[in-house]
């Protein structure tokens, strides 16, 4: 029995796989348990796993894949196996199922523990956890008879700080975008098998057994093989046969191919030329708007040089007008002046005069 689980966070995948394991004897292979061993062994694997993650980095699928197939290749795991945790995208699915062929030990299901979000939420939102034997309680569906006390060992009753709406949201919203898309890919395979995940433990278990007793045993899977095997011989010289048939036909087929290969390459061709002949008018045209763009420009210049020289000679002949103006008023501003310094020397000539006269009347 070689089953992959699928589901969100807190589907009850883990509780599933434990039943699973008391049932039918096979191990639970979780790539976090897997991880976890390996690192503290210090294996090759595990020693590339650690660095990666010392570094800060997801570790990659192939040392994890690496992981799978040591795990598949020990005793316990020749019988079967349930992978938890593992694949968690259309990539990871892929490369399983060509590490599973290559083992020979390809999936028989894909089994979907299938929970709504509001379920979800309220089941991880609720989740506390005792302290001192790490039993398990929800104060929503199974809460303890005291209030944060452990049923069992009377113990103090954890939430963890992860276990809020905001980080679970996320956690659920990265599953809808990457692990869901998983259903499709197996469904198209024909190996799907779906289980509502609500209700007591036990109902769910005994509808999973009944989807497990259903799948076909190693035995009738290995039969189709054998049959096909013994009926090798007699298919190849049917298939010889046929083979003859098909060559006759292929070169009859072949030759009418390439009569009709012929029109067409004609019209094909008459086809590229027009299309060559309108691209070139294309290019033509561009060019002459080019041109005529560029004409327009040119103008636009010229014109523009010879406004700015008007508008120089016009500023010139201002400053000459202005200098002209200035020279006429300080030549007028000087004979003013000459004019003034007459007036006042013949004053003072008349006033001589005046003065001698009378002095000369005195005497």
């Amino acid at each position: 029995m070689r089953i992959v689980l699928i589901g969100a966070p807190g589907g009850g995948k883990g509780t599933q796989a434990k039943l699973l394991v008391e049932k039918y004897g096979i191990p639970q292979i979780s790539t976090g348990d897997l991880l976890r061993d390996a690192v503290s062994k210090a294996t090759p694997l595990g020693l590339r796993a650690k660095a990666a993650m010392d570094a800060g980095q997801l570790v990659s699928d192939d040392i994890v894949l690496g992981m799978i197939k040591e795990r598949l290749s020990q005793e316990d795991a020749q019988k079967g196996f349930i992978l938890d945790g593992f694949p968690r995208n259309i990539p990871q699915a892929e490369a399983l199922d060509a590490l599973l062929d290559e083992v020979g030990q390809p999936l028989q299901t894909s089994l979907l523990i299938d929970v709504e979000f509001d379920v979800l939420m309220q089941r991880l939102t609720g989740r506390r956890t005792c302290g001192s034997c790490g039993q398990m309680y929800n104060v929503y569906t199974s809460p303890p008879r005291m209030e944060n006390r452990c049923d069992k060992c009377g113990g103090e009753l954890v939430h963890r700080a992860d276990d809020n709406e905001e980080t679970i949201g996320n956690r659920l919203r990265v599953y809808a975008g990457q692990t869901a898309p998983l259903v499709e890919y197996y469904r198209k395979q024909g190996k799907l098998r779906s289980v509502k995940g609500v209700g007591e433990i036990q109902e769910i278990f005994t509808a999973v057994e009944r989807i497990l007793n259903s799948l076909p045993s190693a035995a009738a899977e290995a039969a189709p093989a054998e049959k096909a095997e013994a009926a090798a011989p007699a298919k190849k010289a049917v298939t010889k046969k046929k083979g003859k048939k098909k060559t006759k036909k292929k070169v009859a087929a072949k030759k009418k191919s390439a009569g009709k290969k012929k029109v067409s390459k004609k019209k094909t061709t008459s086809k590229k030329k027009a299309a060559k002949k309108k691209v070139a008018k294309k290019k033509i045209l561009k060019k002459k708007a080019k041109k005529k763009v560029a004409k327009k420009k040119a103008k636009k210049k010229v014109t523009r040089k010879k406004a700015k020289k008007k508008a120089k000679k016009k500023a010139k002949k201002k400053v000459a007008k202005k200098k002209a103006k200035k020279k006429v008023t300080k030549k007028k501003a000087k004979k003013k002046v000459t004019r003034k310094k007459a007036k006042k020397k013949a004053k003072k000539k008349a006033k001589k005069k005046v003065a001698k006269k009378k002095a000369k009347r005195r005497r």
